[in-house]
């Protein structure tokens, strides 16, 4: 008997384990805390235009996930300051329309012109120094895929080729030329 009664708290504590495991797992808290300990964001100070189409506009969050609470929303085209990043998401503020204040959107959602008027268009570099290697140049006036941003450059892609944009060779409004 004295056997049963010494085994019989340590399969409460493993019940008690699993339990709180699984509450974990199924109210989502485990995959805050992971995501909590793993956002690093990076500082940044670009602008850029929301490309998403949706009719309701791009979804501001809470937070870096699609977990968190909606804010509101951006219509098409309308410019935003993007001020951090991390992963596959940026932190905006002072939207030109639509949402206002401070949240979170998904990356892909926003895009950003080349500027370089007059000019056979602007470089891309590998890092995000003047000093990096210049991987392509893409002409004036171009749409180019977001990816991120660190500082006042911007993260983008163009033609499958990713790399860095000065801040001089970005243009953050989709309906003018930002020359």
């Amino acid at each position: 008997m004295t056997k049963k009664v010494k085994k019989a708290p340590s399969k409460l504590v493993t019940g008690l384990v699993f339990s709180c495991i699984s509450v974990m797992l199924n109210t989502g808290i485990a995959h805050q805390i992971a995501l909590a300990k793993s956002i690093n964001p990076q500082k940044c100070d670009i602008l850029a235009y929301v490309t998403d189409t949706d009719p309701q506009g791009l979804n501001v969050r809470s937070g870096a996930s699609t977990n968190n609470t909606i804010l509101g929303q951006i219509p098409i085209n309308e410019t935003v300051q993007v001020i951090s990043a991390t992963g596959d998401w940026v932190q905006i503020t002072n939207a030109s329309n639509g949402f206002q204040g401070i949240g979170w959107v998904f990356v892909p959602k926003l895009g950003l012109t080349t500027q370089g008027y007059g000019t056979n268009g602007v470089d891309l570099y590998a890092s995000n120094s003047q000093e990096s290697q210049k991987v392509r140049t893409i002409p004036a006036n171009t749409a180019v895929k977001l990816l991120g941003c660190q500082g006042d450059w911007a993260q983008v892609e163009y033609q499958g080729v990713k790399g860095w944009l000065t801040k001089e060779d970005q243009c953050g409004a989709a309906l003018t030329s930002c020359s």
